[in-house]
């Protein structure tokens, strides 16, 4: 009984000072990566501006519903694993997009910058996350071991896939 209750305490200690790290991090943050792909930027644009079509290609999306406009801009319900609504708030065919997602009850929001720029025969995509994370438990696990940059790398790498290609996520500038 004795090692229970010491496991305990040592448990919500533990959590105790996870959430206190999380609160001395900010709430916001701005993350950015880029990868090179062979396929030209209206290629490219052709697949990440399709929102219906990234049940095919984002990971752990397994379905899109269309919904309502917001002020004019159209949002989508992503399904699956990190179900939410995105919200396309602005596009410049094809070089830029601008996502956020659409409801603030979520413990984290934000928007995602899809910038496509040529280079060379193929393309520089560059993601740009402003976040929000509300929880301090979330802004600690973000940080220390998760990443702010693990999502965007795993949706960079899902849209080479979707293109047929490999692609190495690295720094913007790289």
């Amino acid at each position: 009984m004795k090692t229970l209750l010491t496991l305990v305490a040592a448990a919500v200690a533990l959590a105790a000072v996870v959430w206190c790290v999380g609160l001395a991090i900010p709430r916001g943050h701005v993350a950015a990566r880029s990868a090179h792909f062979r396929s030209s930027p209206q290629q490219v644009w052709a697949m990440l501006s399709n929102l219906p079509g990234y049940e095919h290609w984002a990971p752990e999306v397994t379905g899109v519903k269309r919904l309502a406009d917001n002020d004019g801009h159209p949002v989508y319900a992503l399904e699956g694993k990190w179900a939410m609504p995105l919200e396309v708030e602005s596009t410049e065919a094809p070089r830029r997009m601008v996502t956020r997602i659409a409801d603030p009850k979520l413990p984290f929001g934000g928007t995602w910058t899809w910038e496509l720029r040529p280079e060379g025969q193929g393309t520089r995509v560059v993601v740009t996350e402003r976040g929000e994370i509300k929880p301090a438990m979330m802004r600690t696990m973000a940080r220390f071991i998760f990443g702010y940059t693990s999502t965007i790398d795993t949706y960079l790498k899902a849209l080479g896939d979707g293109l047929q290609e490999t692609v190495v996520p690295g720094p913007v500038g790289t």
